[in-house]
């Protein structure tokens, strides 16, 4: 009995140290907190925030900041979602009063995405804090170069609340944006995933410009800019290992491992009836299903790439909304069981290879006749040009990621962490 209280008592320690030990990042809104709302005090507040914008007790950004003393938040401004959450996916934010503060919410995804110059009437900084998840086609970051821009052009200074990259800051993958395929979901010259917190980026889109809107060699418009460092964060780290909680950024990002699965599926998704990938069920961004799929079939042909880093199992589901609603729908869920091996955005493209092997009458852009989205999000229509000639992932591979390292040597000028 003794022996046994002894081995229970070492398990329990075991385990009180490693959660001791285990690393916790402050994020920006606590920096700032803790510093006394330096560069706020006395001053005319505007914020563009969204339900992610929380400390670690989960109090939202807006209410921390309202109610800080000596900081007057005079307006919101709601991106994609709206900043209190209460916008589905793709639906317009209008220009609103806050419920809980009677603040004016200004609306960035509607009728204009570009802080008007009115908008910014009496506003002497604005701040911006909204969890990122490191893939160009995430519209908040386009939000933030457009509220940089206007604010560039009023002369009011930015602020930008760091928050983690939930990719880490070394996974860096997918060609530049070429013109004219710039847009709201491809606003920069970045590859698709970029390994930069969202700080780090803005620090970078002021300093370099980025090619958005500029017109040979004139200089990028540039921003008063202030970023607010994490405390705590380093590069390798994935969001599991912040110690923070996890608050969707949006409603089909509902878990902490969901971004990678975004970066993973997403352009795929863009093809509207090629593939399911589970939006509309439990599980968005990590399953790829249709009603006609061998299950079995793709597994075994997916496993005979030998793929590093990734593995599949079949699945039987049925989607509670969208198209495939209550259809039974059969194919993979995948996972990455070596992300740092991964080369986590071709998963999609070696899916739509196995599918165009296995069904030659379902090759995606054979069956699908939209493909501007898809276009747009790639940043260039030479992986859907190329690759439809054989449907052959190394037909693209290499172009794929041909930007892949000078970014990276790029980035690192930029590097906060």
């Amino acid at each position: 009995m003794k022996k046994l209280f002894v081995t229970i008592f070492c398990l329990v320690a075991l385990v009180f140290c490693a959660d001791a030990t285990r690393p916790v990042v402050k994020p920006g809104i606590e920096v700032l907190a803790e510093n006394g709302f330096e560069g706020l005090k006395g001053r005319r507040v505007g914020l563009v925030t969204n339900p992610s914008g929380v400390d670690r007790h989960l109090r939202s950004t807006i209410d921390i900041l309202y109610n800080a003393t000596g900081v007057e938040l005079v307006a919101l401004y709601g991106p994609e979602h709206g900043v209190r959450g209460d916008v589905y996916a793709g639906g317009k934010v209008s220009d609103t009063r806050d419920a809980a503060t009677g603040l004016p919410v200004y609306s960035l995804y509607g009728e204009t995405r570009k802080p008007t110059q009115a908008m910014l009437d009496g506003i002497d900084v604005m701040v911006y804090d909204i969890q990122d998840v490191g893939v160009r086609s995430y519209t908040f970051i386009s939000t933030l170069g457009l509220v940089m821009e206007a604010c560039a052009q009023k002369g009011v200074e930015v602020m930008v609340l760091d928050r983690p990259n939930p990719l880490g800051g070394n996974k860096i993958e997918g060609c530049y944006v070429e013109q004219p395929f710039n847009s709201f979901v491809s606003q920069y010259k970045i590859p698709y995933v970029y390994g930069l917190t969202v700080g780090e980026l803005a620090i970078m889109i002021n300093e370099e410009g980025l090619n958005r809107g500029q017109k040979g060699n004139q200089a990028p418009v540039k921003c008063d800019l202030t970023v607010v460092p994490m405390e705590g964060w380093e590069r390798d780290m994935l969001y599991e290992d912040t110690g923070l909680p996890w608050v969707l950024p949006s409603p089909n990002i509902p878990f902490k491992e969901t971004p990678m699965y975004y970066a993973a599926a997403g352009v795929c998704g863009e093809l509207y009836g090629f593939l399911n990938i589970g939006i509309g069920y439990t599980l968005p961004f990590q399953l790829f299903g249709e009603t006609w799929l061998d299950p079995e079939k793709l597994k075994s042909r997916l496993e005979s790439y030998d793929l590093p880093g990734v593995s599949f199992r079949t699945i039987w589901y049925k989607p509670i909304s969208g198209r495939l609603k209550g259809q039974l729908v059969k194919g993979l869920q995948y996972f990455f069981t070596d992300y740092e091996e991964a080369y986590i955005t071709e998963t999609q493209f070696y899916v739509m290879q196995a599918v165009a092997e296995l069904y030659p009458d379902k090759k995606p852009f054979d069956v699908i006749s939209g493909y501007g989205l898809f276009d747009k999000v790639c940043g260039t229509d030479y992986v859907r040009k190329e690759f439809s000639k054989r449907y052959k992932v190394a037909d693209i591979k290499d172009y794929w990621r041909k930007d892949d390292e000078a970014f990276r040597t790029l980035s690192q000028r930029y590097h906060i962490y």
